[in-house]
């Protein structure tokens, strides 16, 4: 038990209470030696609000990560990875699923906004320029990189905007370059471009009217240069890691340090592998004493005879003065150490950002457990993100064309379906790749057979819409029936075929 020292004797002579409460705290000091700074160790503080820690970076990263993302290889291939793991690479699925009220899903109305949705999904943003796959891989690689992404959801009629779809809806993508981070009014709740009420709930969103760097005519700040759209009309994806925090941060703000001394090192090498390369070979010299160099070959009269040594395959020097001999230079490079400090780098990296290693490395020389346990414990971050995805850009899109669906008149709910399921869908996540298919289809086939798994949910392990893969296989069918092929996955024709290949018995004769 930790004792009194003459100081806190002191104290507790004129304050008891005082010197109880210096005794307490240093015995809790000697329990937590984290707390404790030392000479190998210092101590941090970081006793921040969140939106002063993302106010002091979160620009200068965004501005970063951008610059290696256009320069740096393993930024870009990163980024491609974690998108296509976590959209996929026909993006997200949706699947409709209003019910009735005996809770089974209501087919018509499900197929009827199923087509609206296709016909949604060729022009689904204002400047036409993407399909709603690529606008999912555009605000998911912009929330990555950047930290954030934004969309203002526009419904209905708008001035000078011609939706180009069916459904009158279309979305408008936004850098959070656009929402400026500096704008601040406390007398109006506004904090980083955000205008909050007394509980800290976004009610409207401070917007460029024009890219920051192309404004001309009114500063950066201008109030001018702002508009104001209520929060129920914008879409934030942010990387949100602090309660309370309103501005994303990049996914990649804690390996930033790594990427630029990957960079750096990996630089440094190339440089010195090419240095090396220019330097092949000299001439040394012997010292002139004891039967050393005699000086530069001469001709008849004494002139130096000047010479020229290549170097190629097979060549034989003989024009070496006495006492001269080729030394070749050893560079020691490339590095062999280089690929396993890349690696162990690499791992560290692809960790902080919850990815792959071997996909981001292109390493694939694990064996097939490890392998297989790498992808399953990284599918499962995949998976965290990409719920975290569909419910900040996803389902915020659906709801507003199930919506503007409804209010155009082009799908209007039917009576029998049941009140507030209208807009209920299904968002369909990129399946987890297999690695050996044969142990695969053999576990899926094992489950749907033994009653454990529904056919329904082995289709959408593989990333597919079972209504339309049933919709495939019934068209196929008919039309091989139609031809008089016959193929063993048909159960029905291979039953049909067997039985009719049986000889008949005719009972009133008694043999067949």
């Amino acid at each position: 038990m930790t004792s009194l020292n003459v100081i806190d004797r002191l104290v507790a002579a004129f304050n008891p209470i005082a010197g109880m409460r210096r005794l307490q705290a240093r015995q809790a000091m000697a329990f937590y030696e984290a707390a404790k700074p030392s000479r190998q160790r210092k101590l941090t503080r970081g006793n921040v609000s969140p939106n002063r820690a993302v106010q002091s970076g979160a620009e200068s990263i965004r501005e970063q990560m951008r610059h290696y993302d256009r320069n740096y290889d393993l930024v870009a291939g990163a980024l491609d990875t974690m998108v296509n793991n976590i959209v996929g690479p026909r993006g997200l699925g949706v699947e409709f699923q209003p019910r009735r009220a005996d809770g089974t899903i209501h087919q018509e109305y499900a197929s009827l906004l199923a087509s609206l949705y296709e016909d949604w999904k060729r022009r689904p943003e204002v400047t036409w320029s993407h399909d709603f796959e690529h606008v999912c891989r555009l605000l998911c690689r912009t929330w990555l990189r950047e930290g954030e992404a934004f969309a203002q959801r526009l419904i209905g009629p708008v001035n000078f905007l011609d939706h180009g779809t069916k459904v009158p809806y279309s979305v408008e993508l936004l850098e959070p370059d656009m929402v400026p981070m500096s704008y601040n009014d406390p007398a109006n709740g506004v904090v980083q471009g955000v205008q909050l009420d007394a509980w800290g709930r976004k009610r409207n969103y401070y917007v460029f009217k024009a890219f920051p760097g192309d404004m001309v005519g009114f500063s950066a700040l201008s109030v001018s240069g702002l508009k104001s759209i209520p929060a129920d009309r914008m879409l934030q994806v942010a990387h949100l890691t602090r309660i309370g925090q309103l501005r994303g941060v990049s996914r990649f703000a804690s390996v930033i340090t790594r990427i630029e001394d990957l960079k750096d090192y990996e630089e440094s090498e190339r440089i010195a592998a090419k240095v090396a390369a220019m330097m092949t070979a000299y001439v040394k010299r012997q010292a002139p004493d004891g039967g050393g160099y005699e000086g530069p070959m001469q001709d008849e009269d004494g002139n130096v005879i000047q010479r020229q040594i290549s170097l190629s395959p097979g060549a034989i020097i003989d024009t070496l003065a006495v006492g001269e001999e080729i030394g070749m230079i050893d560079s020691n490079r490339p590095n062999p150490n280089l690929v396993t400090w890349r690696g162990g780098q690499l791992r560290a990296f692809a960790a902080g950002i919850s990815a792959s290693y071997s996909s981001l490395a292109r390493d694939y020389n694990g064996t097939y457990s490890a392998q297989r346990q790498e992808l399953v414990e990284c599918w499962c971050n995949y998976a965290a993100l990409t719920d975290d995805f569909v419910g900040r850009a996803i389902t915020p899109m659906v709801d507003d064309f199930t919506l503007a669906a409804r209010l155009s008149g082009l799908a209007k709910p039917p009576k029998d379906v049941k009140p507030g399921t209208e807009g209920a869908f299904l968002a369909v996540a990129p399946a987890m790749p297999w690695i050996n298919p044969l142990h695969e289809a053999a576990a899926l086939l094992e489950l749907t057979q033994a009653g454990f798994m529904s056919e329904i949910e082995a289709i959408r392990r593989r990333g597919a819409n079972p209504d339309e893969v049933m919709a495939q296989i019934f068209q196929f069918r008919e039309q091989a029936r139609a031809k008089g092929l016959l193929f063993t996955s048909d159960a029905a024709s291979a039953a049909a075929a067997k039985a009719q290949a049986q000889p008949q018995q005719d009972f009133t004769k008694g043999t067949p």
